[in-house]
């Protein structure tokens, strides 16, 4: 028996025990009996190793060997990512299916990137030229709307002896470094990095712009920052999926990363079936084409939920350090909180609320914490960021429970989903009471400059008009609709048409899915001039039936279903029909001026 093979001595699940594993390091993978299944080293006491096994245990024993690699769980980056699927341990999910069937064979080992496939390098430096880590040494163009830039890997500095065009598998030489030492260095296209190390880059930026999603509720409300991290927390059925869905299609990002962690095989079927199908609305292309997807759903072994958050987010900042705006789904982080409990029983730790691990809160934090706005290594200066949004899922819906008091101590974008609206179809079901977003402050300054000046002062009315609903509909309920003054009614017509008309929004409408900062800037002006002069109207004696039934309030309702090339035309002309509506109800003396 060599020095880095041991004997398994306890099979617990998802959980193997192996002693007389002396010379191996915590987070080591290793290969575990003549299955040869991947597990990962989680805990060493003496020369005994626990080991967490990425595949289905049943039928392992006592006495078979456990294999060392002396490598840590890492990850194949190269070309050939995007558009794939890939399971938790990125496993390719279509070549397998290729070789051997719908069933994944236990101990398959296969490359997560193509060695076969050629790719056109193109250099972008010369001969002679100086790079350090970071430095982008060529492109290869991976799909039609991503270019897959090719870096400097850590720790190689020194002149460019030589590079050459060409057609190269990954595993090919596309330049030699003479490094700084005197050691020529060759460079591939493909890199292997470990998922729990955080790649590296050159500094930190505060998050000052809006990740643009095209969805009001979100834009106009709690809007996330480019780099941000933001959670979903919903029951069942309160379209998580569909938010989530309907952010990696119009977000403004380059890449999407889509990781289904746990969740139910139905619902990763829907998004494996659906994402290729879908449009991407920029390039008119499949959305695949800039999309990475790792399916791992509820049936597949626990342990492989953790794997695929790190998978995931170590290919987010990948595409990151190309200087590209990554945005991360992670569907859901509950499902990974459930592995880690369970596997912390196995361990028989000591466990925390709920029977969760102790250390719950420290490993979101340390998943989330890799989101972010950075300057990438490299000569360049270039920029990119990841912008993580997780959804949860509390039982019963229940927001006390600790995965998700734990996200909402990390984030800083909470978008609650209420079963209630949901019921009553009003998608996205964000709650507008519950949610708020802690980067209103910075990105209302991007919004004063590049949308409107009245842009905060708007979106503060809009909210105090919700609030106030809420307040007055416990009024009505208890004395009746009666009881209120015209100037009430007249908040509670302008806060269902808030909701109604701009916060609900059809995602399978081919011009409500999406709408442009400056329609819904346009839209919500056009809303809050019923409520502004409305509210003049009344005090000048109109009667409040009359206003509220003003044709024109069909049109604002409408309004949503304009096209966005037609904003500037119909909106000014809708608004000026309010004015002439509005008058006609007045005297000649006390009109309001137009």
């Amino acid at each position: 028996m060599s020095m880095d093979t041991g004997r398994i001595v306890k099979v617990s699940g998802p959980l193997v025990v192996a002693d007389g594993m002396k010379n191996v390091n915590l987070f080591d993978v290793v290969r575990v009996s003549e299955h040869r299944l991947i597990g990962e080293v989680i805990e060493m006491h003496g020369d005994r190793a626990s080991i967490q096994v990425y595949e289905e245990t049943a039928g392992l024993g006592p006495g078979e060997p456990v294999e060392s690699t002396g490598f840590p769980l890492s990850v194949e980056l190269g070309p050939g990512l995007i558009g794939n699927i890939y399971d938790g341990i990125q496993r390719p999910l279509t070549k397998i299916r290729d070789m051997i069937g719908s069933n994944i064979a236990r101990g398959i080992e296969i490359s997560a990137v193509d060695r076969d496939k050629k790719w056109y390098f193109k250099p972008t430096v010369k001969p002679g030229a100086r790079v350090i880590p970071g430095d982008i040494i060529g492109v290869v163009q991976e799909t039609m709307v991503v270019e897959h830039r090719i870096m400097v890997p850590r720790g190689i500095e020194g002149i460019v002896e030589g590079i050459s065009e060409g057609a190269y598998t990954v595993e090919q030489p596309v330049a030699r470094i003479r490094k700084d030492d005197g050691d020529v260095a060759e460079i591939t296209m493909l890199q292997k990095w470990p998922v729990r190390r955080e790649r590296p880059y050159r500094e930190k930026l505060p998050p000052e712009t809006p990740l643009v999603t095209g969805q009001r509720v979100i834009d106009t409300l709690f809007p996330l920052a480019k780099g941000g991290v933001a959670a979903v927390p919903g029951p069942f059925g309160s379209g998580k999926t569909v938010v989530q869905h309907q952010l990696a299609k119009w977000a403004d990002a380059e890449i999407v990363v889509y990781i289904g962690c746990g969740e139910r095989g139905n619902e990763m079927t829907d998004v494996l079936l659906e994402f290729p199908g879908l449009k991407d609305p920029r390039t008119g292309e499949s959305l695949m084409n800039r999309t990475v997807l790792i399916a791992n759903t509820s049936d597949m072994p626990v342990a492989a939920r953790e794997a695929s958050i790190y998978t995931g987010i170590t290919i987010a900042e990948y595409f990151r350090d190309m200087g590209y705006n990554v945005a991360l789904m992670a569907d859901s982080t509950s499902r990974w909180a459930e592995a880690l409990r369970e596997m912390s029983g196995r361990l028989e730790e000591m466990p925390g609320e709920e029977g969760y691990p102790a250390y719950l809160a420290s490993r979101l934090a340390q998943f989330y914490e890799r989101a972010g706005r950075v300057i990438c290594l490299g000569t360049d200066g270039r920029g990119g960021s990841i912008t993580a949004i997780g959804a949860v899922s509390p039982p019963g819906g229940d927001f006390s429970e600790p995965v998700t008091q734990a996200t909402l101590r990390i984030i800083k974008v909470f978008w609650g989903l209420d079963a209630n609206l949901a019921y009553r179809r009003h998608f996205p079901a964000i709650n507008w009471l519950t949610s708020y977003s802690l980067y209103l402050d910075k990105l209302n300054k991007w919004m004063e400059q590049n949308i409107s000046r009245d842009w905060s002062a708007l979106r503060a009315d809009v909210m105090r008009l919700l609030q106030e609903e809420a307040e007055l509909e416990e009024i009505v309920r208890l004395v009746g609709m009666d009881a209120l003054s015209p100037g009430e009614r007249l908040v509670l017509e302008a806060a269902r048409s808030i909701r109604e008309d701009y916060l609900h929004q059809n995602a399978f409408h081919e011009i409500d899915t999406y709408t442009s900062m400056k329609k819904q800037f346009e839209m919500l002006k056009l809303i809050m001039a019923f409520y502004y002069k409305g509210k003049k109207a009344l005090e000048k004696g109109v009667n409040a039936d009359e206003l509220f039934n003003m044709p024109v309030r069909e049109r604002i309702g409408r309004a949503k279903y304009v096209y966005e090339a037609d904003v500037d035309g119909v909106f000014p002309e809708i608004e000026a029909e309010l004015d002439r509506q509005i008058n006609s109800l007045l005297p000649e003396e006390v009109r309001l001026d137009a």
